[in-house]
């Protein structure tokens, strides 16, 4: 049999905040959704992509001299990507010194994967852990998805993905069937807003999450990015918590995540116009309210994880 090959961009070992335990997270490039905030901006495209860390510069030039497309000039002592002839082809990363510029993503395949992940399997066995495909989505490559998660479960290992549920159900049940933890990203309840931050309609999204709850009865855990300005009104937080009271229930843990600005340093690297939104992470004191209020409302409330 073939072994399916899928593009990821990075794999995390011993990570504790993507399921319970110790835990490689594998994290897949390509995702359905554009959210403003997104903190791993290059895991959106499914292509590859090209980071440039101005701070590692030197501005030895080798990068101008390999680049075939003429795509790189050297501009006060430091060099820029003119992004418009780049063609991603990597030879200015393979030339550069100081590892200022890397490219990101990576065609693998799952055998490969599991490999990498199967290293640390006596960390799992003694912690509870496992693996967790993150991203970008792992629906967005459910092939690939399923033959990870396959080999993981084959082997006794633990096995979780953290998604968006923006994918045909068809698709979502198929994953699902070697799963044993699902987490489930809630952007927000307003359909009109998702689509303003996200891109997309949150109506799938939702309708999966409620499957996923009542046909699958699979873990699950509900993960909120609290976004100042963007989700995190009174009136989203209230619209949120209802629906988790009504449709999960308060058994389901429901982890808040404050925003932070990692996503702007990267959009940096990837030399993007997009202009940064100038969010200001939210204070713990304002986190803790938000926790009290859904704990006030009957849910498992963690701040963080």
């Amino acid at each position: 049999m073939e072994d399916v090959k899928g593009t990821i961009f990075n794999i995390q070992r011993y990570s504790i905040h993507d399921g319970p335990g110790i835990r490689t997270t594998v994290f897949f490039k390509g995702c359905p959704l554009r959210c403003l905030w997104c903190q791993n901006p290059e895991s959106q495209t499914f292509q590859q992509e090209l980071f440039y860390n101005r701070d590692r510069c030197t501005g030895c030039g080798r990068c101008l001299a390999a680049c075939p497309e003429k795509a790189v000039e050297v501009v006060e002592g430091r060099s820029r990507t003119l992004r418009t002839l780049c063609n991603v082809c990597g030879a200015c990363a393979e030339v550069c010194p100081e590892e200022a510029r890397v490219l990101m993503g990576k065609v693998v395949s799952a055998k490969e994967v599991f490999a990498e992940v199967d290293k640390d399997a006596v960390f799992y066995e003694r912690s509870g852990g496992g693996v967790t495909l993150s991203g970008g989505d792992p629906l967005a490559q459910p092939e690939f998805a399923i033959e990870i998660l396959s080999l993981c479960k084959n082997a006794g290992i633990h096995t979780a993905i953290e998604t968006c549920g923006h994918a045909p159900w068809e698709t979502v049940e198929r994953v699902l069937e070697v799963v044993d933890l699902v987490l489930y990203d809630v952007k927000h309840m307003d359909p009109v807003e998702h689509r303003k931050v996200t891109g997309v309609s949150n109506a799938l999204a939702l309708e999966n999450l409620k499957r996923v709850h009542r046909e699958s009865r699979l873990a699950l855990s509900i993960r909120i990015p609290v976004i100042p300005g963007y989700n995190d009104s009174a009136e989203n937080m209230e619209a949120t918590a209802s629906f988790l009271v009504k449709e999960v229930g308060p058994s389901m843990p429901v982890h808040l995540l404050p925003y932070h600005r990692l996503g702007d340093s990267k959009r940096e690297q990837l030399e993007s116009s997009q202009p940064s939104l100038g969010i200001t992470s939210p204070s713990d004191e304002d986190m803790e309210r938000l926790k009290e209020y859904f704990e006030s409302r009957g849910l498992k409330a963690l701040v963080g994880g």
